[in-house]
């Protein structure tokens, strides 16, 4: 009658067991309401910075191809009308990056909204 139970806890074994557990569960139901929220978040300024990097890269490369143009080429005006044209789609970047990243607030501001309401009840 003198039976004990043992009990042994180990915060490394209750990590692993969690990590396998994860990859055999759908995203949805392992994903708490403020993780989703900060997903939800982080993708309006991922997608929105992407989306302005690629007008920022391409109009660097058309700039040096300008400059490339005038300097190694001799070809002064067909250079200076690329140069020009890399330059505005540079100084496009960052308003791209604003209209984009507003758009998609307003597309998702109701899911914040319900979530976020969700999370201070």
């Amino acid at each position: 009658m003198n039976e004990k139970n043992t009990y042994s806890y180990s915060a490394q074994e209750n990590k692993e067991i969690k990590r396998i557990r994860d990859k055999y569960t759908e995203p949805d139901e392992r994903e708490t309401k403020l993780e989703q929220l900060r997903r939800l978040d982080a993708n309006v300024h991922n997608k929105a910075a992407a989306l302005s990097l690629v007008f920022g890269i391409i109009g660097a490369l058309l700039l040096g191809f300008g400059m490339s143009c005038v300097m190694v080429f001799d070809r002064f005006a067909v250079g200076i009308a690329v140069g020009i044209v890399g330059i505005a789609i540079m100084i496009t970047a960052y308003p791209i990056y604003k209209a984009k990243s507003e758009r998609l607030r307003k597309e998702i501001a109701p899911l914040i909204i319900k979530i976020s309401d969700e999370l201070t009840k």
